[in-house]
């Protein structure tokens, strides 16, 4: 008696693949083929956050910091994906992180998190929660790691992240409310999300109308929400859709500042700009920035264009002004 043997019936970005016997591969090979480049003028390593399931981050911090008895802000980077793919080890989340400890002058956190299908939200989200938690330990530990805690300003706390992981900060930021009052002396000052990753059974008018060819496409995202909504859910999810029929109305008065920042080219945008404008006329203090002709994640894909060197300052001027 003959088997067939299993198909490939799903593929994300060549590095995810999932066969019609339910089994999942995952290159190990990053769908950003980049350099990395580390010069030496920021200094990294990994962390282990949360043992019992095997996640690690990735801390950043300017060399010069070790010589200074300047406190830096701290500045969490959730790396994107579709909550399918991504890592913290990925090249081009790597090269990001550089940037963003070596221009905001800022320790940079940058989590992994379990991925979908094999982990379904709110695992992706759940995740960087514990991630959060995990500095609260490092504020209060009797055996503080000075690599972290004699340049961190524990009180000055920014949470960012990049599609799915801008969704995981927006989480984050209904969970803690305006300053983490009960994580003291860790203190949020802000948010930064950068393309949020939303989504809703009702298109938007950018998914609806946009470009078949636009980086991230209306298929993909799709595919993304399949892969990692909870089975038998929709995209009108609490953890998903900002402002669904099953999401708890949200208290703009109880948000840190927040950045939205998208790409004018980019099929979130709709949503992203909806967030933004919903929340400021509720009196949340947010700020929107769009970048006219840009694609999905344009500042990690083309770091050194006029638009991302842009942006960074868009975020170090936030920091500021938020500190």
């Amino acid at each position: 008696m003959s088997t067939t043997p299993p198909h490939e019936v799903e593929e994300v970005r060549g590095v995810l693949h999932i066969y019609s016997d339910g089994s999942i591969v995952r290159s190990s090979k990053p769908s950003f083929n980049v350099p990395v480049h580390d010069d030496g003028s920021v200094l990294w390593k990994d962390v282990l956050f949360d043992e019992g399931n095997n996640i690690y981050l990735r801390l950043y911090k300017p060399a010069s910091s070790t010589s200074s008895t300047k406190k830096l802000p701290i500045f969490y980077y959730f790396h994107g994906g579709g909550f399918c793919i991504g890592s913290r080890t990925w090249p081009n989340c790597q090269n990001y992180c550089f940037s963003l400890a070596s221009e905001l002058q800022a320790v940079v956190i940058s989590p992994d998190y379990r991925l979908a299908p094999e982990h379904r939200l709110p695992t992706g989200v759940e995740d960087g929660f514990t991630a959060f938690e995990w500095l609260k330990d490092q504020a209060v530990s009797e055996n503080p790691d000075a690599w972290l805690n004699d340049v961190a300003d524990f009180g000055r706390v920014f949470i960012s992240g990049d599609s799915a992981g801008g969704n995981i900060a927006y989480n984050i930021a209904r969970r803690l409310g305006a300053g983490s009052q009960k994580y003291y002396p860790v203190r949020t000052r802000g948010y930064v999300l950068l393309a949020p990753f939303f989504g809703g059974t009702i298109r938007s008018k950018t998914e609806a109308e946009g470009s078949k060819d636009a980086f991230l496409n209306l298929d993909l995202i799709d595919k993304f929400w399949r892969l990692s909504i909870p089975i038998g859910d929709t995209t009108d999810h609490p953890l998903v859709n900002p402002f669904g029929p099953y999401t708890l109305p949200i208290d703009a008065h109880d948000l840190d500042p927040t950045l939205v920042v998208v790409g004018g080219s980019d099929l979130l945008k709709g949503r992203a700009e909806e967030y933004a404008t919903k929340l400021k006329e509720w009196g949340a203090k947010i700020e929107y920035v769009e970048y006219e002709g840009k694609q999905h994640g344009f500042f990690t894909i083309d770091p050194n264009c006029e638009a991302a060197n842009n942006l960074m300052q868009v975020i170090k001027k936030f920091i500021a002004e938020n500190s």
